[in-house]
């Protein structure tokens, strides 16, 4: 069954074969593509060396998704992926991409530690190692071929992700002397869209029996709340039919930052917060988490006494939207697994976590306690637990004092040693 694929346009590249893209943006176009009459594929490309690409080869790029919550239970199958491309394994298909005239859209969500300029990258890697140099990589061939730019949809759950993807690719472009013209292209022709990401995908259900009738090794899972706020000048739902697909999407012109602020602080912060702690003391899932008495009010508190005193949008809006995060995290269906959330722990901690702490310093003139215990748990874990982060970060704070973590700006984009004190007495 899952080898039978409707064969349509090619008009999305996406850098990513996650559970989060194939049940987010992946779902989407299918739905577009049902509801509509988009009619458009995508074609994945491995942004690291290892990668899923070869299990989904091995289904035809098929795959089976669930949505379950207090609206019941949703499969389909998702057939939207026309292909893979390891970049690794065969280099000149992936630049191969560029020449394609129907390519219109580059989504990515390579982490927060994607969207990075790497002086280390050379112009005769094949490939260079980062996301944002295989993107300038693809662009100037795409510029040498005289095509359209693309419309770039990062998912990476950084500020203003869009225009950090654009001044890497510049930096680029500066570094390996592709010359003024080509810069001149790259911003008068490709639109670098900032967005905000939410769904909880919680991929492959590991210890469940799925009754599918059919082997499927690439099922994903996630809940029905789904959120994308696109930022952009062009008129980006005329071309991609979001609405009349019944998908909520919202395309602005200039408020990303109000939903991303409320999403990133409290969605994103409460699970940042929440999973070294949970992992140390032994939970598996955030629903484990949400079934605990005491780790349930610890993530209240959290919540709802340290970050939301730090926003400025209504104190009834945020509350609203903090219960509807509580109660996504409490779905029943969803086997969030805190192993799978802790990726990078360190630079989301940064993104997510870190500036409420510092705004409630700011505002209040003390330092959120149960915030600071998350930090000193943060580290706690990357010495006593099992990380998962490139190995400098890991190896750097299992190496090192808890001084000299707080103090290293690398990691945290500022000096932390005021902490010291209200995070020592947690790490041990």
């Amino acid at each position: 069954m899952l080898q039978n694929k409707t064969i349509r346009t090619e008009r999305f590249i996406q850098f990513g074969e996650g559970g989060f893209l194939r049940g987010f943006a992946d779902w989407m176009i299918q739905k577009m593509n049902e509801k509509t009459d988009f009619e458009g594929s995508v074609v994945v490309v491995q942004p690291i060396p290892q990668g899923l690409c070869d299990r989904l080869e091995a289904q035809n790029c098929n795959y089976t998704h669930i949505i379950r919550g207090k609206g019941g239970v949703e499969k389909s199958v998702i057939d939207v992926i026309s292909r893979t491309v390891n970049p690794y394994a065969d280099y000149e298909a992936y630049l191969a991409l560029a020449a394609i005239p129907t390519m219109r859209y580059v989504i990515s969500n390579t982490t927060e530690a994607g969207i990075v300029f790497d002086d280390r990258c050379k112009e005769t890697d094949t490939p260079p190692a980062s996301f944002p140099a295989k993107v300038t990589k693809l662009l100037h061939r795409r510029f040498t071929l005289g095509l359209p730019g693309f419309v770039f949809l990062p998912c990476e759950l950084i500020d203003r992700n869009g225009d950090k993807l654009r001044e890497a690719v510049l930096q680029y472009a500066d570094l390996w002397d592709y010359g003024e013209k080509f810069k001149a292209w790259v911003l008068a022709e490709n639109e670098f869209c900032s967005t905000l990401v939410d769904r909880i995908n919680t991929g492959y259900p590991k210890d469940e029996a799925l009754d599918l009738g059919y082997e499927d090794n690439m099922v994903n899972t996630s809940e029905y709340f789904h959120l994308w706020v696109i930022e952009t000048q062009m008129e980006l739902g005329a071309e991609l039919p979001f609405a009349e697909a019944g998908l909520n999407v919202i395309v602005t012109k200039n408020e990303l930052e109000k939903y991303r602020t409320r999403k990133v602080r409290i969605l994103n912060g409460a699970h940042t917060s929440m999973v070294p702690f949970a992992l140390l003391s032994g939970f598996d899932t955030v629903l484990s988490c949400m079934e605990d008495k005491d780790m349930h009010a610890y993530i209240r508190r959290c919540v709802f006494e340290e970050i939301i005193p730090t926003l400025d949008l209504p104190r009834a809006e945020l509350e609203d939207y903090a219960e509807n995060v509580l109660t996504r995290f409490a779905n029943p269906y969803i086997k969030h697994y805190l192993s799978s959330i802790v990726l990078n722990s360190v630079s989301k901690f940064k993104v997510r976590v870190l500036p409420s702490i510092l705004e409630y310093k700011h505002r209040f003139g003390t330092y959120p306690k149960t915030l600071t215990f998350a930090l000193g748990k943060l580290i706690a874990f990357y010495k006593h637990g099992a990380p998962n982060d490139v190995a400098e970060v890991t190896t750097y704070l299992q190496e090192h004092s808890v001084a000299e973590i707080l103090a290293n700006t690398a990691l945290w984009d500022a000096d932390l040693t005021a902490l010291l004190p209200e995070v020592l007495p947690y790490v041990d």
